[in-house]
């Protein structure tokens, strides 16, 4: 049997916020560049740089608001890690010229930027810095967020009192 994979995963920055629309049948879309930038040293010793520019759109689905996440948590300057797969379009513009695009669907992200102050609950401390939405649970894929499933922080802190017990049953 043969298979085929088109997966891409990305770190990096947010060029500019979020743009987020509404299709004409309601669904809601967010659309973002993210930067990747990599570092080598020349033939000369001198230190040189490359960044990468990466259209990225996530879309709202039946299982997951990531757009709305987006919407809500990103802004320019974010790092962020993105998972999705490469598209590629092409169309026909105004002056019937053959026009190329490449895309990353976003099909799961994690912010990796954290702020402190209000988050955008308005409870104050760190923002879903670590947050997990996740728009193909089919796969088996878990959001772990306070932003995709709307409960905590997604860290242990709803559980201090489970950490500190000393008392299991685990026999070593």
């Amino acid at each position: 049997m043969s298979r085929s994979l088109n997966k891409v995963t990305l770190i990096g920055n947010l060029g500019a916020d979020p743009e987020v629309r509404s299709t004409s049948n309601g669904s809601r879309v967010a659309t973002f560049s993210l930067a990747t930038s990599r570092s080598w040293n020349g033939p000369s010793g001198d230190r040189q740089e490359k960044t990468e520019w990466h259209r990225c759109v996530v879309w709202n689905s039946k299982v997951s608001q990531l757009a709305d996440i987006v919407e809500r948590y990103l802004k320019k300057g974010d790092k962020v890690y993105v998972e999705g797969r490469i598209e590629y379009r092409q169309w026909q513009d105004k002056e019937n010229q053959t026009r190329y695009m490449t895309e990353i669907n976003v099909r799961e992200m994690i912010m990796l930027s954290g702020r402190g102050g209000a988050n955008a609950d308005g409870m104050e401390g760190e923002a879903p810095a670590r947050s997990r939405a996740s728009a193909d649970r089919s796969r088996g894929a878990v959001a772990g967020s306070s932003a995709a499933s709307g409960s905590g922080t997604g860290e242990f802190e709803d559980f201090k009192g489970s950490l500190e017990e000393e008392d299991d049953d685990l026999p070593f």
